[in-house]
């Protein structure tokens, strides 16, 4: 992980490892910021959807000691939606970069959806 100020908060870059750990420790949120139809296709375990294009950063749930981990495809809207949750006022916040191609890459477990039946499958891992 590596960070970046931003006018003085702070954006934080999570690795696929720093999810997957603070997944298993319960230590972070992860929010996926992707399409509901992405989201549908495929999607990393716990994850909770909030798309972009409707994105409030008033209805993200309460931190709680817990760190908000925001992912997307790529990398590129979750950091967009980190700054819009930094510029609502929050410190700190954080984002998977490289998105799910990177969680993929690093052969993550995620749920996909099996070709053959078009049900859901466990990918990855």
């Amino acid at each position: 992980m590596h960070s970046e100020d931003l006018n003085g908060r702070t954006l934080e870059h999570w690795t696929a490892d720093d999810v997957e750990n603070g997944m298993r420790d319960h230590s972070i949120i992860l929010i996926d910021v992707r399409t509901p139809q992405e989201f549908m296709f495929e999607r990393i375990h716990g994850a909770l959807l909030a798309p972009m294009s409707s994105f409030d950063p008033a209805s993200m749930p309460p931190e709680a000691g817990r760190r908000i981990v925001f992912h997307c495809g790529s990398g590129m809207r979750s950091r967009k939606v980190a700054e819009r949750f930094l510029a609502a006022g929050h410190d700190r916040v954080a984002h998977l970069e490289g998105g799910f191609a990177a969680w993929k890459t690093a052969n993550k477990p995620y749920l996909g959806t099996d070709p053959a039946t078009g049900g859901p499958r466990e990918m990855g891992g």
